[in-house]
């Protein structure tokens, strides 16, 4: 059965859903779209634990009351008690372990917005194609979704792929579905460039932070020092000559951001500090969770450069992916169609993290 300081912290999740529901009933609230699509998502965070809960309590407050019943003098009674009682407690065991496998993962489905960073790696002009490749997969992956797909920073190359991207991406269970998309992504093929047919190997790195509410992590203005530049790199006589270009270092950290894709001051302003925000609270967490971090790695990685974490394969219309030694359809996922894969690794990671408890 549950320990006390699991029923402790399952008591506290009650407590969150009726305060939560408290402020969702709130007029106030409701005339606030924002604030009520976040209350919305903390609640649905939370809600299959708090139900499975319930059911945990009926079946224990139950079983009690039979397990009073096997006492009876009544021998009716007490065979009925003593027939029904080990079901009853079969069940409360087993709606506990549910309950152990959502509760590792709350946390994870309670965030709704991601910083999405792709890079072309090795590869020279094929990889920045590949790199642009990714994106569109993922951009479809989030339509998949109705996820909202809002683009901070594009740098393309001359082929039509990309450089480098940054994209927020908002919507329920976001990070728990990308999340694991961390780390270098490999494609063999052959490459539009390649007169011979011969096939090459070419890579981008993936990185995904969890963008934190602004409450979630204070960053004092005084400690960050702010460049306003003109911006580099082509975009007409506005966006080299006009000082548009917003550059944020976070002195503590000595964490630095530059946003300079929009002809508007204020908001690359926005977007960097949105962007500052995710990096400081990833920095972080990092550090507060390092044991936890350590040992997930291992299954989502950490966009360290040189993760490999999946393998493109073209010739065989697969894709592979390395941490959990399985294949999936090249087509299907290239489409968006990605819940296949991130449920395999979701089922994996919540695994390793029962097993840590």
């Amino acid at each position: 059965m549950a320990d006390d300081r699991l029923i402790s912290k399952l008591d506290e999740l009650l407590e969150q859903r009726a305060a939560l529901d408290g402020q969702l009933a709130d007029p106030t609230v409701s005339a606030d779209h924002q604030k009520l699509a976040e209350l919305g998502r903390k609640r649905a965070a939370i809600n299959p634990i708090c139900q499975l809960y319930e059911q945990y309590r009926a079946a224990v407050s139950e079983a009690d009351d039979l397990k009073r019943l096997v006492e009876s003098d009544d021998a009716e009674l007490r065979g009925m008690a003593e027939e029904e009682l080990p079901q009853l407690e079969q069940r409360a065991a087993e709606l506990i372990e549910k309950i152990r496998s959502e509760l590792v993962t709350a946390d994870d489905r309670a965030i709704g917005s991601v910083i999405l960073e792709l890079r072309a790696g090795v590869g020279g002009d094929e990889a920045g194609i590949w790199a642009g490749d990714l994106l569109q997969m993922y951009e479809r992956y989030a339509a998949e979704h109705g996820w909202k797909w809002q683009v901070m920073e594009h740098a393309p190359n001359e082929m039509g792929g990309c450089r480098s991207a940054v994209v927020n991406v908002s919507g329920e269970n976001v990070w728990q579905r990308l999340g694991y998309e961390g780390g270098t992504h490999c494609v063999k093929r052959v490459p539009a460039t390649e007169s011979q047919g011969r096939i090459h190997t070419s890579t981008a790195t993936v990185a995904v932070l969890p963008e934190p509410e602004a409450v979630d992590v204070q960053i004092n203005p005084d400690d960050v020092e702010t460049d306003i530049t003109t911006s580099q790199g082509p975009g007409g006589q506005n966006v080299n000559k006009v000082a548009t270009a917003v550059k944020l270092k976070h002195r503590p950290t000595g964490i630095e951001v530059r946003m300079q894709d929009t002809k508007s001051q204020h908001q690359n302003r926005q977007l960097a500090w949105q962007l500052l925000r995710a990096r400081v609270y990833e920095y972080f967490q990092q550090q507060a969770d390092a044991e936890r971090a350590a040992s997930r790695s291992k299954m989502i990685g950490t966009a360290e450069r040189g993760e490999r974490i999946r393998t493109y394969r073209y010739k065989d219309t697969l894709v592979v992916d390395h941490r959990i030694n399985r294949s999936f359809n090249l087509q299907e996922v290239l489409a968006g169609r990605l819940d296949e894969l991130a449920e395999a690794l979701i089922e994996q990671d919540k695994a390793q993290r029962l097993a840590a408890l």
